[in-house]
C-alpha cells in the first residue's frame, strides 16, 4: 500500500510541474546533515574485528560539532578486559548521514587514542558548511539496569518491567527470608545486595542499580505478585522441570538400596538402608546434610521413606517371614526418629517394600503398607485420630479381582474415613487370574466393597508398576503413578500423573501419549522419561525395578510439586500450577 501511495503523490507532482524547470529538491526542515559516527575495533589486517560486540556510536546532535565517540572501558563490555590506547590506533570508521550531505575527507581509518582530533568538513541539505571535530574517548559505562531477578529457593524468575523500572515476583508462596539471584548491567552494581542478604520480599523491597560510571543510577521495585486461580486443577502448559539430579553420581546415593523418598515442602529425604539417608533442597535439589537413622539399626531397618502431608518423615523397616514391622517418625532434620508402629505381625509374609500415609500423623491419617505374599492382594491398614494411633495392629484388607508380588503400593483417599476408595499401583509377574501376560498398572478401588472400580492401562508384564501417590489440588484428585522397566534397560521409564475426579477423567493409554509433555487419552500429564532411568543414570540396570514418586503442595495451594525417583537413575522436581495467567 506505501509504494502505490508513493507511486501515486509522485504522479500528482509531475503532473502539477508540466514543463517546467525543476528546482533542486530541498527539504522544508534542514536537518544536521550527519547523525551518528561509529567506530569498530579492527584485527592486523584493517578488517572488522567485531561487529556487533566491537561497535562505538556517537550521536551528534544540532549545534554539536565536537564528536566524541565514547569507547567502552572493557572489551567485550561484559568481560574484564580493559581497553588500552593502542587498541584506538587503527578504528574503521562509518558515518550515517542524511541524503544529499557530503563529507570530506572520506572516512576510512582513524586513530582514536588519546589526544588524537581528525576535522571534517560537512555541506548539509542546504547547502550549508560546518567543521566537525571527531574523537575518541574510552568511558565507563552508563549502563544500570536488572536484566535478570531470581529467587532460586522457589525457582521464581521475575518479570521485568523496564519502563516502570518494576519486577514482579509471580507467587503465593511465603517469600521471607530468601536470597536472590540477579544479572545486571556489565559491571554495574546492586544496594543492597540481594544475593548475601537475605530479605522478606512478601514485602516491596526497592534496590537502587549504579553504573560501572558511579554516578548513573536506576532505582527497581521488586514486587511479589498475588495472581487469581484457575476454576479447578491444574493449568495446562505449567510443568516446568525444576531439577533432576542423578542419585549415585551427583547426590552419593548406593547404588541399588535407594527406592523410596519422602517429600516435603523444604526437602526430600531419600533412603538409602544404611545409617544416614541423603537430604536434598526441595525445591533446587541441591545435597543437605544428611539425616541421621542410626537409631532404627540401618540396613533392611532403614528400607523405605515417606512423608505425610505436614512434613513429617516416616521409616520403615522391611519385615520377612513372621517379622516385626516397624515404622519410625520425625518432627523435623534435626530430630531422632521415634518408634510409631511396632507390630509382630506372626505371618508368613513380608511387608515394608513400600507403605503410604494419607494426613497428618499429628491430626488424622491412614497408613496402609502392602503385604507381600505371593498370591492374592492383601495390605495392612492404620488409622490415626487427633495424633493417636488406634492400635498397634491393623485391619487386613484383602482387595477382589488383583494380585501381586513384591512391587506394589497401596494409599487412601482418605485421611478419617477407613472405608473411602484406595489405588493400587502393582506387578502380577503372569499371575494366574490376570489377562494372559498384561496386567492393570494402577487400580482405583472402592472402599466400601474393595472391589476394582476401574482400572488403567494393561501394560506387558515385562514393564513394572510399584509406586502410586495421591491428592487434591485445586479441588481436582489426581493420581501419580511409575512404570518402568528395569530388569535389563532401565529406559522405559514413565510418570503418569491422572485426572481421577471421576471414572470417565480416570483413563490412559500408554501406546498413545502425546509426548514428553502431552497427554494420552484423557491422562493429565505424561512424561516418557527414559533419559532419567538408570542406564542414563549411572549405566546400572535397575534390576528391582524399583522407584518412587510423591505429591507435595505448597502452603498456598497455589503449586503442585510431583517427584519422581528410579533406581540407579535419577531424582526430579516437576513444578505444575493452577495461576490465571
Amino acid at each position: 500500500m506505501k509504494n502505490k501511495l508513493n507511486i501515486f503523490i509522485t504522479g500528482v507532482m509531475l503532473f502539477l510541474s508540466g514543463c517546467q524547470t525543476p528546482d533542486d529538491l530541498i527539504p522544508s526542515t534542514a536537518k544536521n546533515g550527519i547523525n551518528s559516527i561509529s567506530a569498530y575495533f579492527t584485527d592486523a589486517d584493517g578488517n572488522i574485528l567485531d561487529e556487533n560486540n566491537g561497535k562505538f556510536t556517537a550521536t551528534v546532535t544540532e549545534g554539536n560539532y565536537d564528536i566524541v565517540i565514547p569507547v567502552s572501558y572493557y572489551y567485550p563490555a561484559s568481560s574484564d578486559n580493559q581497553v588500552t590506547q593502542d587498541m584506538l590506533t587503527k578504528m574503521r570508521i562509518s558515518a550515517n548521514l542524511d541524503d544529499n550531505v557530503n563529507m570530506s575527507p572520506s572516512l576510512l581509518y582513524l586513530d582514536l587514542s588519546s589526544g588524537k582530533t581528525h576535522t571534517f568538513t560537512v555541506v548539509d541539505q542546504m547547502k550549508r558548511v560546518h567543521e566537525y571535530t571527531i574523537r575518541g574517548e574510552i568511558v565507563k559505562s552508563k549502563a544500570c539496569a536488572i536484566e535478570e531477578f531470581n529467587l532460586p529457593g522457589f525457582s521464581i524468575s521475575g518479570i521485568i518491567n523496564e519502563t516502570t523500572k518494576t519486577i514482579s515476583l509471580v507467587s503465593a508462596e511465603d517469600l521471607s527470608s530468601q536470597l536472590a539471584e540477579f544479572k545486571l548491567s556489565p559491571h554495574a552494581t546492586i544496594s543492597p545486595d540481594p544475593s548475601t542478604t537475605t530479605l522478606n520480599y512478601n514485602e516491596d523491597r526497592t534496590f537502587t542499580v549504579t553504573a560501572h560510571d558511579g554516578t548513573t543510577e536506576a532505582t527497581y521495585t521488586v514486587k511479589k505478585s498475588m495472581p487469581d486461580k484457575i476454576a479447578s486443577g491444574i493449568r495446562p502448559g505449567s510443568a516446568r522441570i525444576l531439577f533432576a539430579k542423578k542419585l549415585i553420581a551427583d547426590l552419593g546415593a548406593p547404588a541399588n538400596n535407594h527406592g523410596g523418598i519422602a517429600a516435603t515442602q523444604d526437602y526430600v529425604v531419600i533412603s538409602t538402608r544404611d545409617n544416614q539417608n541423603i537430604v536434598i533442597n526441595a525445591k533446587t535439589g541441591a545435597l543437605l546434610s544428611p539425616l541421621n537413622v542410626s537409631v532404627t539399626g540401618g540396613g533392611l531397618n532403614n528400607m523405605y521413606s515417606t512423608a505425610d502431608d505436614a512434613g513429617h518423615i516416616l521409616i520403615c523397616n522391611l519385615a520377612q517371614n513372621a517379622g516385626t514391622f516397624k515404622v519410625w517418625k520425625l518432627n523435623s532434620l534435626q530430630g531422632t526418629p521415634e518408634l510409631f508402629i511396632d507390630w509382630a505381625a506372626n505371618t508368613t509374609f513380608a511387608m515394608g517394600r513400600k507403605f503410604s500415609v494419607q494426613g497428618n500423623i499429628d491430626g488424622d491419617a491412614i497408613i496402609t503398607a502392602p503385604l507381600h505374599n505371593g498370591t492374592g492382594a492383601q495390605f495392612a491398614r492404620w488409622r490415626v485420630a487427633g495424633g493417636v494411633l488406634q492400635s498397634q495392629i491393623p485391619d487386613i484388607v484383602t482387595v477382589g479381582g488383583l494380585t501381586w508380588t513384591t512391587n506394589v503400593d497401596v494409599v487412601s483417599t482418605s485421611a478419617t474415613d477407613v472405608n473411602a476408595d484406595y489405588f493400587v499401583a502393582r506387578y502380577s509377574d503372569h499371575i494366574a487370574g490376570e489377562n494372559g501376560n498384561v496386567y492393570s498398572m494402577l487400580n482405583w478401588v472402592n472402599g466400601n466393597n474393595n472391589t476394582v472400580r476401574k482400572s488403567l492401562v494393561n501394560v506387558n508384564s515385562n514393564f513394572v508398576s510399584n509406586a502410586v501417590a495421591y491428592t487434591v489440588f485445586n479441588k481436582i484428585p489426581y493420581a501419580l503413578v511409575n512404570y518402568l522397566n528395569g530388569f535389563t534397560w532401565g529406559q522405559a521409564d514413565m510418570i503418569y500423573l491422572v485426572n481421577a475426579a471421576s471414572l470417565d477423567s480416570f483413563t490412559a493409554d500408554y501406546n498413545s501419549w502425546g509426548g514428553p509433555w502431552g497427554a494420552g487419552g484423557a491422562v493429565e500429564w505424561a512424561c516418557e522419561l527414559h533419559r532419567y532411568g538408570a542406564i542414563n543414570g549411572a549405566g546400572i540396570a535397575n534390576g528391582n525395578s524399583t522407584g518412587d514418586v510423591a505429591f507435595v503442595q505448597s502452603a498456598d495451594g497455589f503449586f503442585l510439586y510431583v517427584y519422581f525417583m528410579f533406581t540407579n537413575g535419577y531424582i526430579v522436581c516437576v513444578q505444575f500450577d493452577c495461576l490465571d495467567m
